[in-house]
């Protein structure tokens, strides 16, 4: 970690806006030895991501500064799968990295495209078969997966929601805590990217498919890694009926006949709606996708009608 000149790991003084990081993006690049003019803003949510003009670079800025531990393993993360030869995001070789500027954690990544397409359901079933190949090194320090603490975690931080939704989603988090417990998983206990899903795998510019996003790596039961997949196309309809066949005849196993499948999903199902919920201050479109998937999670019905975030 190199903090800059108004560098503060113990949090930001810049409003996380596009004219309060200007500055933030501005200094980084300037420590890293990048020009930043014309620098285009692609998103801002939890992270703000630019695209620098002057080269094939992507600057990533995360709005919690308590990132700083995953953002630096997920450069070591991606140093490592380029020595395998992994089709995965990339780090510019001379750029020393994380940086904190003004207590914001800050990263270059390799440009993966020009414009915003992704791969296939298949594929992402190929590298995940061929991630979980990968034995990982020690020097990597991957911590293990323990999704009821960060569920726990991510409910305690739900301020922009109802007392009693917070309580419900509590409660939900408790019984299925007990569920989980009982789980017997089959695959092989191991390293996994945390948040497989379609999302996360772009067509790189000279058409292979690559994973990205790689702070989730942990260790953990390969069904994590599975688990979007399948409810994508079981519980929401965002995949076909076809795409989910390719993908369990490419992996090789198909989670939805194993018996901890609909505890999993429950889990992970739950994790994603905590997720929107820390959105809801933010965006009108998020707070009516959230009051959506409460009601659903409440009811049990309408889960067909959730839009992909």
């Amino acid at each position: 970690m190199i903090s800059g000149s108004s560098g503060r790991p113990d949090g930001g003084g810049a409003e996380f806006t596009a004219e309060g990081l200007e500055p933030v993006l501005r200094e980084a690049c300037a420590m890293a030895g990048l020009d930043c003019d014309g620098a285009e803003l692609l998103r801002l949510g939890s992270n703000a991501v630019y695209r620098l003009t002057s080269l094939p670079v992507i600057v990533r800025i995360a709005r919690d500064p308590s990132t700083l531990a995953e953002m630096e393993r997920a450069v070591s993360v991606a140093r490592w799968l380029e020595t395998k030869d992994f089709p995965s995001m990339r780090v510019p070789a001379s750029v020393a990295q994380p940086l904190i500027v003004d207590g914001l954690v800050v990263t270059f990544w390799e440009s993966v495209q020009d414009r915003e397409e992704y791969a296939t359901v298949g594929e992402l079933a190929d590298l995940l078969r061929r991630l979980h190949w990968l034995e990982e090194p020690d020097s990597l320090g991957l911590p293990y997966f323990d999704p009821l603490a960060k569920l726990a975690a991510s409910l305690a931080g739900l301020d922009g929601v109802s007392a009693e939704d917070r309580a419900f989603l509590e409660e939900r988090t408790a019984t299925l805590a007990k569920d989980y417990d009982r789980l017997d998983f089959v695959l092989p206990f191991g390293m996994i990217h945390g948040d497989a899903s379609i999302g996360n795998i772009l067509r790189h510019r000279d058409g292979h498919a690559v994973l990205i996003d790689l702070d989730g790596f942990a260790l953990a039961p390969r069904e994590w890694d599975l688990i979007q997949t399948a409810i994508y196309y079981d519980r929401y309809g965002w995949h076909t009926k076809a795409e989910y066949a390719e993908f369990v005849h490419r992996y090789g196993f198909d989670l939805m006949n194993w018996p901890g499948y609909e505890t999993l999903a429950d889990l992970r199902e739950l994790m994603m709606v905590s997720w929107l919920g820390h959105q809801v201050t933010t965006s009108e479109r998020s707070a009516a996708e959230f009051a959506r998937r409460v009601r659903s999670l409440r009811t049990g019905e309408g889960r067909d009608g959730w839009g992909p975030f």
